[in-house]
């Protein structure tokens, strides 16, 4: 991109190592105005303090914003009415973060007049591709500056001499250490990536895990939990009722202190790679287990198995960044009118890594009839014997290919 096509440009911000530099750069090298947007989306870290960062670097307008409510109401629960799992496994912390930033990144350059958006992803991985293509599909015409992908600054080592030739102030080099992983927080996840991670024979230090405690190290005694939810999403936890954020952050807390949400994962980047990650996700563990549980109770068979169908196209589209498209939008709608049943409450055990489900209960919408389930006496709810003629309907085909077979 030619820098005179220019002239201002929206930086995702965290006021951490890459993104100052990203700041000075996109100063000196396309000559233009900066405005910065940093977002807190549940980190647990102050973003406050990327404000000061980014005045003494002589920005204007600065963007810091609390999006948690946002981002637990029109991003995480959605996505959890899908229990929506990638390759079985991820549960798509950083990946459902990705377009509720490149949205503000949008309205922020429209706001201000910006011609350009900026981050601080990196060519080798999936983050660029969700920021981007989010970008895209809301403002069609928007410029997109990815220093990773133009300048020559590749290494730490070349980054901490910029930082230091161009007096960029960075926390750790003071304090002359750092964590070695590449980190990522949300609401809901927090995850690990570089180092020792690089080789997938190596077990992870269990200094690294902030989130949770081992499940060797929680409590002896079980917790118990019990959730209310209203249409696919939790409303209430023992009786409170929470907003969406505050229900992350509660079962956050609850989660790690039994052991909860800890994941090791070699999955497959939609650039082409395969990336060993490890994730804290305890929240997310124990929606998932509670939602599916609420489900089994509530949800037609065959809609239930349809969305079990779904899912799997509906985790890859979060994962490689189409939370934008039609596809999803349109599977979106689906999933949440299977939802208007889905209200009741699950109750769980939580204990030493381990999510229990120990009972489940709907006043209003529940297709369990224990007249009809029973092992004893039904009083004539359920005929027994109609089960031959289902049986002999259904072995038709079998019994006509195998005699085929005989031939």
């Amino acid at each position: 991109m030619s820098s005179t096509e220019v002239n201002k440009v929206v930086l995702a911000y965290s006021g951490g190592l890459d993104t100052s530099i990203i700041l000075k750069w996109l100063k000196d090298v396309y000559d233009c105005e900066v405005v910065t947007f940093t977002a807190d989306v549940g980190q647990g870290e102050e973003v406050e303090p990327a404000r000061a960062k980014a005045e003494a670097m002589g920005i204007k307008e600065i963007y810091v914003e609390d999006l948690r409510e946002e981002f637990a109401r029109e991003y995480v629960f959605p996505m959890f009415r899908a229990n929506a799992i990638y390759e079985g496994e991820y549960l798509l912390g950083t990946s459902i973060a990705r377009p509720l930033i490149a949205k503000r990144l949008v309205e922020i350059a429209n706001e201000t007049g910006a011609d350009a958006i900026s981050h601080g992803a990196t060519g080798k991985g999936n983050d660029q591709v969700r920021f981007e293509l989010g970008a895209y599909a809301l403002k069609p015409e928007v410029k997109i500056i990815a220093p990773w992908r133009e300048w020559d600054l590749l290494s730490r080592e070349k980054l901490m001499n910029y930082a230091a030739e161009h007096g960029i102030e960075v926390d750790f080099a003071k304090q002359g250490k750092k964590s070695p992983y590449s980190m990522d927080a949300n609401l809901l996840h927090i995850s690990y990536e570089g180092d020792i991670l690089e080789d997938p024979w190596a077990e992870p230090e269990e200094d690294m895990w902030r989130w949770t405690v081992s499940p060797e190290a929680a409590p002896d005694a079980p917790t118990y939990i019990e959730l209310e939810f209203e249409k696919g999403d939790i409303v209430a936890i023992d009786g409170d009722r929470l907003s969406p954020a505050v229900v992350m952050e509660k079962l956050n807390k609850m989660g790690g202190e039994n052991g909860i949400g800890r994941d090791d994962i070699v999955e497959n980047r939609y650039v082409g790679m395969k990336s060993r990650g490890c994730y804290e996700t305890p929240a997310g563990t124990i929606m998932l287990k509670a939602h599916r549980a609420m489900e089994s109770l509530t949800l037609d068979r065959e809609a239930a198995h349809l969305k079990d169908e779904l899912m799997p196209r509906y985790a890859k589209l979060v994962y490689n960044g189409y939370w934008w498209s039609p596809e999803r939008e349109m599977l979106q709608a689906a999933i949440d009118q299977t939802q208007q049943v889905v209200n009741g409450s699950v109750r769980l055990k939580l204990y030493k890594g381990n999510v229990i489900v120990v009972g489940r209960k709907s006043e209003s919408d529940s297709l369990f009839d224990e007249s009809i389930a029973t092992f004893e006496d039904d009083a004539g709810a359920y005929n027994q014997a109609d089960a031959e003629g289902f049986i002999k309907l259904n072995a038709l085909r079998l019994k006509v290919a195998a005699n085929r077979k005989k031939r």
